[in-house]
């Protein structure tokens, strides 16, 4: 009788664990023949792997894991770039922000069609290394890293305005500033007259202009592409000491989306 029990125990518990991990990891069910690593897993073989940061410069910049390369999965040479890294039998590791990030998955189907072998998606991301692993990560150019330093979800959340929102705060007493590259940007800005154009890659002018934000005691209203690109900027911000400002949620894309519904 106990080894039936625990027979339908163990059979009420593993498709428990399966859901669940299914839930946590949405990737793994849409390409289930991708093979990953495990946090642990990669800490303990991470002298013998090549690990690959798929993410944009600037989200490598702000955060990334200690020895990492950085080759975005945008890049015109990624093929080319991975395939030269395999010239032995290490495997080659792809990551990115975490759980609910395609980008290591993709990377893994790309290398692939490269004629690369031996690779993986180590697909918790960045974040929960940085929170396992401080010591083999790096923020803002420092290591190991302070995990009191990590923005959560939440305190993210608190500098969101919904877009209707977030115009209705322009003002006399702030400045809007528009972070997105020139190609995303094109012809289209949502303040024209009003607002400033910096990309996060022009570092030197976004460093001079936080510095007279600071100083000018005015309120920062921030905007991007989709609202993912101010989820790395707001790290910046927080090193800078600015406290007041506030970010589009969804940024353009929702702006306009909100304008047609």
């Amino acid at each position: 009788m106990k080894k039936i029990f625990l027979l339908l125990l163990t059979g009420l518990l593993f498709p428990a664990i399966t859901l669940a991990q299914a839930d946590d990891y949405p990737g793994r069910k849409t390409y289930p023949k991708i093979k990953v690593y495990e946090t642990t897993q990669l800490h303990d073989n991470f002298d013998d792997v090549i690990v690959v940061d798929v993410r944009s410069r600037y989200e490598y910049e702000t955060l990334h894991i200690n020895s990492a390369i950085n080759i975005p999965l945008n890049d015109r040479g990624f093929m080319e770039k991975v395939k030269a890294l395999q010239t032995g039998p290490k495997p080659i590791v792809f990551y990115c922000n975490g759980h609910t990030c395609y980008k290591s998955y993709k990377a893994c189907i790309k290398a692939e069609k490269a004629g690369v072998n031996n690779i993986f998606a180590y697909d918790s991301g960045v974040f929960d290394w940085a929170k396992a692993y401080p010591e083999k990560a790096t923020l803002l150019g420092k290591t190991p890293i302070d995990t009191s330093r990590l923005i959560s979800k939440a305190e993210l959340k608190k500098n969101m305005l919904a877009p209707k929102q977030f115009s209705s705060q322009i003002s006399n007493s702030t400045i809007i500033l528009d972070i997105r590259d020139p190609k995303q940007r094109g012809l289209v800005e949502l303040y024209p007259y009003r607002q400033e154009n910096i990309s996060l890659d022009d570092k030197q002018k976004l460093n001079r202009f936080l510095n007279k934000i600071k100083s000018s005691g005015k309120t920062l209203l921030v905007y991007d592409e989709a609202g993912k690109q101010v989820r790395w900027f707001q790290y910046y911000l927080v090193d800078k000491g600015i406290k007041d400002y506030y970010f589009m949620n969804g940024g353009v894309k929702q702006f306009f989306k909100d304008l047609r519904s």
